[in-house]
């Protein structure tokens, strides 16, 4: 059977993320199936490579950009943004506020609050999501994530999160919430044998991702990372939570007399396999240990002001090379999933953190341009991730495109001058099309995959039973 083919016809411009960062006027790419056929100038593909669209989008006035990639998220959290006694609070006290109520989430509550987020993250321009699921009240699996993003349409990292250390042994969460460790290492061969798929443009994959120092024992972080390595599947990864703030880097030395990176690496979590979210606090020892091991950074920069976590260390890790992708972070600590605004806060805050630095050291607003961040918030994910087949536009890599229009009244002025740079600095609010895997998911802020207004309905209704109202 002959795959349908998509036309992305004469788009203004395309950024392609490729090595060189080739940017193309007056282009077009050809979608076949899942991956891309063609891309360049209209004019230099070949005319019987064009006729073969079964479909067309006219995209002259837009500018089309790879898929973005989340790196790092919390997607049930949506059901608790702007809570009120946790609007004001930094990470530990934000995190014993909502302990309570997380406590009575459900299967379906998971489910609807997987694709609210995953809706807003699409309509973004965000086109693969990780999300670290680690708390299991009331039946949850793991499963009730995956269920809703395949439904949704969305390219999906899904991580199977656990806290295994509770208050009554030193930890942070309640022991309600804590799990037995040898049922969390046998649900995760589970989840691994039963979904991780390691093929090449792969919808989904798995990791497997113990909550963070202060909720988990070294040995589950210990026995995590070799059932990771020694599941028989490869591709299987490693994610946790390290250095976020400051009272972070105090219960690690305090509890284990080292620092993070010290910590992590005694346990096995550096390596190419593995990727952190925040490393806010990560010193100069810690970003030469990140970049030597090629271990990877999920920067979630409107969590950490929300949290007022700090200022990641974002240039330096890139200059040592340090993988570094972006994340959204938890919908509570956000309290948005807009990506494409988030890589626009990684670039004006990554300015104004270096112009606190002492005098002299400061590149000024070249210390992060519009390229950097949209490259972060691409190839930078993807290599996060592990994918080198998502994250920018070339034959052969997943047909995975966000494409805005620049003729909008946010963009005016902007996109004449810059196309590209305008998405970062203007921050459109949504995409005119957004495609996954060769399917268009997202058309001029509609889901096409879903009932988005019901979906929105059942999640407030489940968020105000989460209240008590």
């Amino acid at each position: 059977m002959n795959q349908p083919t998509l036309l992305i016809k004469d788009a203004d411009c395309i950024a392609t993320m490729d090595d060189q960062g080739t940017e193309w006027r007056q282009a077009s790419v050809l979608i076949r199936g899942p991956d891309i056929l063609a891309a360049g100038p209209t004019k230099a593909l070949p005319a019987d490579q064009l006729a073969q669209a079964t479909q067309t989008i006219d995209a002259r006035g837009h500018v089309v950009i790879p898929g973005l990639v989340n790196t790092h998220h919390h997607m049930f959290q949506s059901l608790t943004r702007a809570v009120p006694a946790a609007q004001d609070a930094e990470l530990f006290s934000w995190l014993r506020t909502l302990y309570p109520m997380w406590a009575r989430l459900t299967p379906d509550m998971i489910h609807v609050s997987t694709q609210v987020a995953m809706a807003e993250l699409l309509l973004s321009g965000c086109t693969t999501s990780s999300d670290h699921l680690y708390l299991y009240p009331n039946s949850i699996r793991l499963d009730d994530s995956i269920h809703a993003a395949r439904e949704i349409g969305m390219r999906f990292h899904a991580c199977r999160g656990s806290m295994s250390v509770g208050e009554s042994a030193g930890g942070l969460p309640p022991d309600s919430l804590v799990e037995r460790e040898s049922d969390i290492l046998r649900e995760s061969q589970r989840l691994i044998d039963t979904f991780h798929d390691e093929s090449r443009l792969s919808m989904l994959r798995l990791a497997l991702a113990p909550c963070s120092p202060f909720s988990v024992s070294t040995d589950l972080m210990r026995e995590s990372a070799l059932l990771a390595r020694q599941s028989g599947k490869q591709g299987v990864r490693l994610h946790t939570h390290l250095a976020e703030n400051d009272h972070d880097v105090a219960y690690t030395r305090e509890k284990f007399n080292c620092t993070p990176t010290e910590y992590a690496e005694a346990q096995g979590w550096l390596g190419e396999d593995v990727w952190h979210a925040h490393c806010v606090k990560l010193d100069d020892h810690g970003i030469g240990r990140f970049a030597a091991t090629h271990t990877g950074v999920a920067h979630c920069p409107c969590s950490n002001m929300r949290l007022a976590s700090g200022i990641a260390p974002i240039r330096r890790m890139l200059d040592a090379g340090v993988p570094v992708g972006l994340g959204v972070d938890g919908s509570a600590s956000n309290d948005a999933a807009h990506l494409l605004g988030e890589a626009r806060q990684a670039m004006l805050l990554a300015r104004v953190g270096r112009s606190l630095t002492p005098f002299g050291c400061n590149q000024g607003p070249s210390e992060m341009t519009a390229r950097h961040a949209l490259r972060m918030a691409t190839r930078g994910g993807a290599d996060v991730l592990g994918r080198d087949d998502i994250g920018q536009i070339a034959p052969g890599m997943a047909a995975d495109l966000a494409i805005y229009d620049a003729r909008t009244l946010g963009m005016a002025g902007s996109a004449v001058h810059d196309p590209i740079a305008s998405l970062l600095m203007t921050q459109p609010t949504h995409t005119a099309w957004t495609i996954v895997h060769g399917r268009i998911v997202a058309d001029h802020g509609q889901i096409t995959t879903v009932d988005l207004p019901a979906l929105i309905g059942r999640h407030n209704a489940m968020a105000r039973s989460l209240a008590g109202q």
